[in-house]
């Protein structure tokens, strides 16, 4: 059972080993490790690699990225002076397998691009992204070359974007979309005159994530990674534009007949108990997991609220899912029982395409379809919830 397998359909194979761990164990014991093998897949490890010259806007980065504020705790140190002297390791606040590295800045005189990634330990990292301020500079260049030539990615970005618009704004027939234009030509041209092919630049602002090429950039990041770091990726991005919101929706939706099959497998097994023990459990868990990646725990709608002026009772008020009320074994059960109906009803496509891999046993179809359905539809709410909560912390209440 590797969760690094690209793979999102459990194999037959892994199935039947699946089966026979939980047909040996009590039900408490076979429910959590179902429950053990789902979270697996979240618990990879994702180091990501942030550089470039001193005042650049590294750690303003980093913590922009995890959701901080530049004077908490537990936030990147932040200053125009050089603060890091050697790579520093900064975990998710939510998902602690995935770590912002803010690495020692580049630009001195003595700087080799080889020995710099020597020095970090470049083989620990996923990816490298490379800050500049203002235009990118042959250290820039240099360390960009080397990485691509260790067959890693890299990704160019140009920080600051919203001083540099407020400073361009003081011009008479200002035009901010043909400002961000001029940067970023600049910052392109400038790189190709120092040897770098095809340049792309991001220009982001760190205090306003939801402004200018984030959203590019994490698309982009989240494309090139493989399967198992792109759903861990996916998972840690604040819910900062629609566009995020529904990239995260399609991601999860993607895992759904991944746990639907566990409880098929569950299903099949002779158990007394089992198959309903673990569905409950499954939807619970999804559920949170849902709650907690788009941002509408607790914890998430306090810093919305910090953020953006708005009450978490304003917040909440636009939340009309299952979360809202929260979820408990009882309500778990009566949306299970409709949703089998409806599965035998609406759904004998779908179980048939699956009878391979979970068996002929009507209760396991059932299990699948029932599971699937619901979570389908608890993942549809909590994604136009999440789309809600955002328009709710940008405008005005009523």
């Amino acid at each position: 059972m590797d969760p690094s397998e690209d793979d999102s359909v459990i194999t037959q194979e892994v199935l039947e080993d699946l089966k026979e761990l939980i047909s040996a164990q009590d039900l408490p014991s076979a429910a959590d490790n179902i429950k053990h093998f789902l979270d697996q897949q979240d618990r990879v490890e994702l180091n990501i690699a942030v550089t470039g010259e001193s005042g650049s806007g590294k750690s303003t980065f980093i913590n922009a990225f995890r959701g901080l504020e530049d004077d908490v705790e537990d936030a990147a140190e932040t200053g125009e002076v050089e603060t890091t002297k050697e790579p520093k390791a900064y975990k998710h606040p939510k998902y602690e397998n995935v770590k912002f590295w803010d690495l020692p800045g580049i630009g001195t005189l003595k700087f080799k691009a080889d020995e710099y990634l020597k020095l970090v330990q470049f083989e620990r990292f996923d990816f490298f992204i490379i800050i500049a301020s203002d235009r990118f500079r042959e250290c820039h260049a240099n360390l960009a070359k080397e990485i691509k030539r260790m067959k890693k990615n890299f990704y160019f970005i140009r920080s600051k974007i919203d001083s540099s618009i407020d400073g361009a704004k003081r011009r008479k027939n200002f035009d901010e979309k043909k400002t961000l234009d001029i940067i970023r030509e600049d910052c392109v041209n400038g790189l190709r005159e120092i040897g770098v092919e095809d340049p792309v630049v991001f220009l982001i602002s760190s205090y306003h994530l939801n402004n200018y090429d984030f959203n590019s950039l994490h698309e982009r990041m989240e494309t090139e990674l493989p399967q198992h770091k792109r759903h861990v990726l996916m998972l840690t991005v604040l819910n900062i534009t629609m566009e995020i919101i529904e990239r995260k929706k399609k991601a999860l939706e993607k895992n759904i007949s991944r746990v639907a099959l566990l409880s098929a497998g569950a299903a099949a097994v002779p158990v007394p108990g089992l198959s309903v023990a673990v569905d409950i459990g499954l939807l619970v868990n999804e559920t949170q997991k849902y709650k907690t990646a788009f941002g509408l725990d607790d914890e998430s709608l306090q810093k919305i609220s910090e953020r953006s002026g708005k009450s978490v009772e304003f917040l909440t008020s636009v939340m009309k899912s299952v979360v809202c009320e929260g979820i408990t074994a009882g309500s778990i059960i009566l949306l299970l029982k409709q949703s089998s109906l409806y599965a035998a009803e609406e759904a004998v496509e779908e179980v048939l395409n699956f009878i391979p891999i979970i068996g002929s046993a009507v209760a396991a179809g059932l299990s699948f379809v029932a599971v699937s359905y619901m979570l389908k539809k608890i993942l549809n709410e909590i994604a136009e919830d999440a789309k809600n909560v955002l328009l709710a912390s940008q405008n005005n209440p009523m």
